[in-house]
């Protein structure tokens, strides 16, 4: 049986680790003094080298991520994703309302002067930073998207959808910090009287779906195409969002009804055209 501290991996080989980051979790070490990504795979692999960074995610963003097991596949593979030849395809859930059915979002972003942890846009001081987007399921209120950065700015696809008045349904930082409860949206809501009702999900609403990587780290081939299934509690509030909330019926809500289905199965997402 897998120990907590484990991390899954979706893929290895002689270069590359490829893993499902759980939320919570940072790629760094930061204040708290928790493990990092970096410290819990060279305990879980004791490999040869220790393992190296190649690119990064939110500590509260879950999802794939590519790791190098020596130097040169660090140099390689930082430098695909640097000339952004590594697509990647996140899934968001977001409060609407999100009218048009898809989207490019092209708004330069800055760090803040008030809070230097945080990200805005900033037209003059920006650097360019575009985020192309497409709404998989309209759920009456929260609604799912699919969303694809080109550019690789910090908190790009949370600051890019706060921006257009369509923030992640819980973010701390550019959005609201209120957990996404059932009973908001289910018209015939009846919880159980002897607890509270639990949230559906309490965390940032954000996940890395997919990504795909040039196989060996070359440019120009073919690319191999890696799925992150999302956790319990994200794929339970689209499952149950989709069941209960907006139109009625199992993947009514889907502008695409087979998307549902591959998400519930961690198959691939058709990337977003440039």
């Amino acid at each position: 049986m897998k120990n907590k501290e484990q991390l899954s991996i979706l893929f290895e080989n002689d270069d590359i680790i490829v893993i499902n980051k759980p939320t919570g979790v940072s790629v760094t070490a930061d204040r708290t003094g928790a493990a990092d990504v970096l410290q819990l795979l060279n305990a879980q692999l004791q490999p040869f080298e220790p393992i190296r960074l190649v690119h990064r995610l939110d500590k509260e963003t879950s999802g794939v991520m590519l790791l190098a097991k020596h130097r040169d596949a660090q140099s390689r593979y930082s430098r695909l994703f640097a000339k952004r030849l590594v697509p990647k395809l996140y899934l968001a859930i977001v409060n609407g309302p999100v009218i048009s059915a898809s989207g490019s979002i092209k708004d330069p972003i800055a760090r803040s002067r008030r809070n230097p942890r945080a990200m805005h846009v900033h037209p003059r001081l920006g650097k360019p930073a575009q985020t192309l987007w497409r709404r998989l399921a309209d759920f009456g209120g929260p609604t799912l998207v699919a969303a694809q950065p080109i550019t690789g700015r910090t908190h790009q696809i949370r600051i890019h959808f706060a921006h257009r008045g369509m923030p992640l349904t819980i973010d701390p930082m550019y959005g609201q910090t209120a957990p996404l409860m059932l009973s908001a949206y289910k018209p015939d809501y009846r919880g159980k009287s002897d607890r509270p009702e639990s949230p559906l999900i309490d965390r940032l609403t954000l996940h890395a779906y997919q990504l795909a990587v040039p196989i060996g780290g070359d440019e120009g081939v073919a690319c191999d195409v890696f799925v992150a299934l999302p956790d319990k509690k994200f794929l339970a509030a689209v499952k149950m969002l989709a069941k209960h909330a907006g139109p009625a019926g199992r993947g009514a809500a889907f502008d695409d009804p087979s998307d549902l289905d591959h998400i519930l199965a961690g198959r691939p997402l058709d990337f977003l055209n440039r």
